[in-house]
């Protein structure tokens, strides 16, 4: 068993697809108002350098629901903010908590700190990888569509989401179109490995008119991620062509469903039409981060295998 969750691309198909498959049955307990003390006693750390509003919530809720703990630090309030190494950090925590929920920006932090971590370690988002949250958007891909065979496409900048979303459909199989504006591609590297394992096209186009043609799962997130924010006005004068809106959206299928990450800038990378519409499971998507959450922490807390 892989101790940490770090990247999508790390896994089996069959253990991300136990992992969407245990969240909808603790989402099936819940609203039947069965609550699952699996993890009583035990304690995780949030270790958040970036702010966050639905991650937090969403962690904190899941690991209370299943019965456990929650230490929340910010890097202002831990010495990671005064320079103490991480490998330090790391196996310090490793014996006050049973896991270590990482929000940060390197991917090298996480993966240092897994390193010489002896509990696991969970990617909660860095700038290279979001893969608990494109969990989520796969749960609930496979809710309103019943299956994962599915064309999906992401529209905009080729960030740490079109990243993990390059890195599920190598796993699960599905092809996946991304519309990325030249100079603002996904990493290269994910790109060629995500290429090298997967049967079907993963493929990068600079018409997101030509890109969402026959969706069936069409994916956007804000133009300027966390850490930026220098950049923002720049690029909102430079992704103008790939806003999201419902004149765009009439050339993905007509089923098609619309997801975002949340924030949303409205009026920018989705117009309100779009994200209050009909296609639009952003909602569902977002309390789906909380069962995935509750999924992940009791998986790797308890070391379940997977058959």
């Amino acid at each position: 068993m892989n101790d940490h969750l770090l990247a999508l691309g790390d896994f089996s198909q069959a253990t991300l697809r136990f992992l969407i498959d245990r969240a909808r049955a603790l989402k099936a307990d819940r609203g039947l108002g069965v609550r699952r003390q699996l993890l009583a006693g035990r304690t995780i750390c949030l270790l958040f350098e970036k702010p966050s509003t639905r991650t937090r919530v969403s962690f904190e809720a899941a690991m209370y629901g299943l019965g456990g703990q929650v230490i929340f630090m910010s890097t202002k309030e831990s010495q990671l903010g005064r320079g103490e190494p991480l490998k330090d950090t790391a196996r310090v925590l490793s014996r006050y908590v049973d896991a270590i929920v990482v929000r940060t920006f390197g991917q090298e932090v996480v993966e240092e700190l897994a390193h010489y971590a002896t509990v696991p370690v969970i990617n909660a988002l860095t700038d290279l990888h979001h893969p608990c949250q494109v969990l989520s958007d796969l749960m609930t891909v496979l809710e309103v569509k019943g299956t994962l065979d599915i064309k999906a496409v992401w529209i905009g900048d080729g960030n740490n989401m079109a990243n993990s979303w390059i890195e599920a459909a190598s796993v699960f199989g599905f092809p996946l179109t991304l519309a990325c504006l030249d100079g603002f591609d996904p990493n290269e590297a994910i790109l060629t490995r995500a290429r090298a394992r997967s049967d079907l096209p993963i493929t990068i186009l600079r018409d997101p008119a030509e890109a969402i043609q026959g969706g069936d799962v069409v994916s956007v997130d804000v133009w300027a991620s966390m850490g930026q924010e220098a950049e923002q006005e720049r690029r909102l004068g430079l992704f103008q062509q790939y806003q999201l809106d419902a004149s765009l959206l009439t050339k993905a299928d007509r089923e098609a469903i619309v997801l975002h990450c949340l924030p949303a800038h409205r009026g920018e990378e989705i117009t309100d039409e779009v994200l209050e519409g009909p296609q639009s499971v952003i909602f569902e998507q977002a309390e789906n981060k909380m069962h995935i959450h509750a999924a992940i922490l009791e998986h790797f807390i308890l070391n379940r295998k997977i058959a």
